[in-house]
Parts: structure tokens; sequence; C-alpha cells
């Protein structure tokens, strides 16, 4: 476990994630952010390309659960259509949400991937939990907050792509 905020693998999209990609890692329990991961604040509708690699995950022997800090019901919405579970109220980086899920599926640390767009929540959870840590950009990175932040992350997401972390 690390309090590192280097994620250990940094890709633009969740599309550019292949199931083979975790399968070769041993990675069996995929946990994915919602807002800004898999749709934009502003909507409920994922991209086409994103609802294809959604199915194309929940067609493998891949566990898919949405872990979010949001405690809006347009999360739980979304994951009974697309029948996914969910966990909200996560409160990451805080571990809780993250064990929760591990415990849920049964899985160790080493065999389960965090998927975001944030450093200070997705990632620094997931490391300080020993999960595999997967940055990606922002879907909406359109408001002051999230251009903000963007700032403030520019460091660590050089010195991963510096580390060759990069997919």
């Amino acid at each position: 476990m690390s309090f590192s905020l280097l994620p250990k693998v940094l890709t633009d999209r969740i599309t550019d994630l292949s199931v083979s990609f975790f399968e070769e890692r041993n990675i069996r329990l995929v946990m994915l952010d919602f807002d800004n991961t898999v749709v934009p604040y502003t909507t409920n509708e994922p991209a086409e390309q994103v609802q294809t690699w959604l199915e194309e995950i929940k067609r493998s022997s891949l566990s898919l659960c949405i872990l979010s800090n949001s405690h809006k019901s347009r999360v739980r919405k979304f994951c009974e259509c697309y029948g996914i579970d969910c966990i909200t109220h996560a409160r990451k980086p805080f571990s809780k949400g993250i064990r929760a899920c591990m415990a849920r599926y049964g899985a160790e640390p080493w065999e389960c991937a965090l998927i975001g767009d944030q450093i200070y929540t997705d990632v620094l959870g997931a490391n300080c939990c020993g999960v595999t840590s997967i940055l990606v950009r922002s879907i909406h990175n359109h408001t002051f907050w999230l251009k903000a932040r963007h700032v403030l992350e520019k460091p660590f997401i050089y010195a991963a792509k510096k580390r060759r972390l990069r997919l």
C-alpha cells in the first residue's frame, strides 16, 4: 500500500483498456468511477464507444462495479439501466468504499483495478488500498473547478508519463 499520487497506468479513455489488459494482469474486479469517467457530469448517457466497452467487460469473466462518491440517484438509475452493480457514497480516497467493494466480490487488492479521472480521489484511494490505479482523462473538462484541478494534477501526470506508465 502506498500514499503515492502516481497512477500505475495512465491512458486517455476507459475504452483503451481491453479485457485482455485486465486478464494479463490477473485482475478480476474492475471498479469504475462514474462522473467524468463513464459519463459527463451533465448527462447519464455514455458515448457509444463506452456503451460497447461496458458490454464487453460484462460479457467477460471480469466483475464490474461503479464506485462513486456521489449520492445522487442518477448513478443508481444508470447502473440499473445497464445492469451494473454500484456503491455510492464511496468516500474516495478513504478506503471504506473500495474495501466494501472488494469484500462484496471476495477479491484481494492485487486482483482489482480502480479506473478514474481524479488523482486526489481515485488514484490515491486505489494506491492506499493496494489496488491497481488507472487514471483516464476527464470526459468533460470545461468547468472552472475541473480546469483548476487539472492544473494541480499536472505535475503528477507529467511524472507518470516520464516513468512510462502510459498505456
